[in-house]
C-alpha cells in the first residue's frame, strides 16, 4: 500500500480545507476515487509519461493518475483555496507532483514537463472547449501532447465526435477528426458530481496523428469551415460567397453541390476545398 493509499477522502478533504464549488470557475467536483481511477486508464500506460492536468481542485484525478504509474504530473490550479489539499497529495507522491497555482488559459507549461506528454483532465466548463481548440490547433504538427483525455458535458463531446449528417457536426468535429483519432470512452451522470451538474459528461481521448487526414493549409480550412456554419442553414454557394469569387467552381472541383449545406460535408471534401482555395 502506497502513502496515496492512506490520504483521507475527497469528501473529508472538502470538508477540512472548505473547498465548495464555485460556480465562477466551472467547478463540479468528482469525489468517486474510483471513478477518477478509471478516467486515468482511459488514458493508456501512463508509466513513461508526464501528465499535464487543468483544473484539479481537490486532486481526484490527480490521485488517480499517480496511482495509474504517471511519471510526473503538472497541476495548473486557478483556485488558490486547492492548493493545500494538492499539497497533501504531493507529499504522498515525492517528486512526482508539481501545482501551480496559474490561470491555463494564459500559461505555457512546456518548461515544466519531458516528453512524452499526454493531457488528462476534468476541465472547468467555462474553459474546457478553448482550450481543448488551443490544444488542436498549435502552429506546428504534431503537438507537445500525444493524446487528449477530457471530460466535458456530453454536448461538447458529441460535437467533437460528430459525424456528416448529425446535428452535432461542425467545426469542432472538423478541428478534432483533422488531426485526431477521436472516441468517446465514459459517460458520467450529473449525480456522479458534486455539486450535480445540470447535463450530463462523457469522457473523449483524442489520439493525435503523426500528419493530418488530408492536406490542407491549416489557416485555410479553419477559414472555410468557420465560415460555411457560421451559416450552416445556407446552400454553400451562399454561405461561402466571400471565400473565393468563382467558389461554385471550386465547390464542384472539391466534388460538393453548390447547393449542399455544411452539415452533409465530410472532412475529406473540405480540406480538398481549402486546397482549392489556397491555390487561389
Amino acid at each position: 500500500m502506497s502513502a496515496l493509499d492512506d490520504l483521507p477522502s475527497l469528501a473529508r478533504v472538502i470538508a477540512a480545507h472548505g473547498l465548495s464549488a464555485r460556480k465562477s470557475l466551472g467547478q463540479n467536483f468528482l469525489l468517486d476515487l474510483n471513478l477518477t481511477s478509471k478516467i486515468a486508464r482511459q488514458a493508456g500506460d501512463l508509466s513513461g509519461c508526464d501528465v499535464l492536468e487543468i483544473g484539479p481542485g481537490p486532486g481526484g484525478l490527480t490521485r488517480g493518475l499517480l496511482m495509474e504509474g504517471a511519471r510526473h504530473v503538472l497541476a495548473i490550479e486557478k483556485d488558490a483555496r486547492c492548493l493545500p489539499a494538492l499539497q497533501e497529495i504531493a507529499e504522498a507522491a515525492p517528486g512526482r507532483l508539481t501545482v501551480l497555482n496559474a490561470d491555463a488559459l494564459g500559461f505555457d507549461p512546456l518548461g515544466h514537463l519531458a516528453s512524452p506528454i499526454r493531457i488528462v483532465a476534468n476541465l472547468p466548463y467555462n474553459v474546457g472547449t478553448e482550450l481543448l481548440i488551443r490544444w488542436l490547433t498549435p502552429p506546428d504538427w504534431p503537438p507537445f501532447w500525444q493524446s487528449l483525455t477530457l471530460m466535458f458535458q456530453r454536448e461538447v463531446a458529441d460535437r467533437i465526435v460528430a459525424r456528416p449528417g448529425a446535428k452535432a457536426y461542425g467545426r469542432l468535429a472538423l478541428l478534432a477528426q483533422w488531426r485526431c483519432d477521436a472516441r468517446i470512452v465514459m459517460h458520467l451522470p450529473p449525480e456522479a458530481f458534486t455539486p450535480p451538474p445540470k447535463v450530463s459528461s462523457a469522457v473523449v481521448h483524442l489520439s493525435a496523428l503523426p500528419a493530418p487526414r488530408y492536406p490542407a493549409d491549416a489557416r485555410v480550412l479553419e477559414r472555410v469551415v468557420a465560415q460555411a456554419f457560421n451559416q450552416r442553414r445556407k446552400m454553400l454557394r451562399a454561405a461561402l460567397k466571400g471565400v473565393a469569387p468563382d467558389i461554385e467552381d471550386r465547390l464542384i472541383a472539391a466534388g460538393i453541390k453548390p447547393t449542399d449545406r455544411a452539415e452533409t460535408v465530410d472532412l475529406e471534401r473540405f480540406c480538398a476545398l481549402a486546397r482549392g482555395v489556397a491555390e487561389g
